[in-house]
């Protein structure tokens, strides 16, 4: 099967955050990353991992794109929400990968696809990339990321754990 996804920034920080951002491109056949992605990490201090990732290994995912579609403008949504949902809405065949809500619903709404960073993982664990998603999910819980205990255990109930 061939996935094609288009990355926003916040998968990419918790996923290098916790050294497990090399999923993204295990997973699937082309990663694109749109230049507003590209300009909300880089806002980060120099020393920031995902901005360091993102200038070095990340440079050849990045696809520069001029102007947000006036229909994804419409959702005012960030600017790397608004660039992802603009190269998939223009570029047809592609998967969102983001967390926002609001993005979310707006991709919905639109019929583009869209997957989670716990939707990444429990993708690597059921085509055998990561043996468990239990502690990968802990650690996104310890760097910040929001998300319910409810909600990771229906996810993890989807793997088998």
């Amino acid at each position: 099967m061939t996935r094609r996804w288009v990355v926003n920034a916040s998968p990419l920080i918790v996923l290098t955050k916790i050294n497990q951002v090399h999923l993204l491109f295990e997973l699937c056949n082309k990663v694109v990353i749109p230049s507003g992605v590209v300009q909300e990490i880089c806002i980060a201090p120099d020393n920031d991992p995902t901005k360091l990732w993102i200038l070095n290994t990340g440079t050849s995912y990045i696809q520069n794109l001029e102007q947000v579609d006036p229909v994804i403008a419409a959702w005012g949504l960030g600017l790397g929400e608004s660039h992802v949902l603009t190269w998939i809405y223009n570029n047809p065949g592609y998967e969102a990968i983001l967390d926002d809500r609001a993005a979310k619903t707006a991709a919905l709404a639109l019929g583009i696809p869209v997957r989670g960073t716990l939707g990444v993982i429990l993708l690597a664990k059921q085509e055998g990339k990561v043996e468990a998603a239990r502690p990968i999910f802990e650690q996104l819980v310890q760097i910040g990321f929001r998300v319910s205990t409810e909600v990771i255990e229906s996810a993890l109930k989807i793997v088998g754990e």
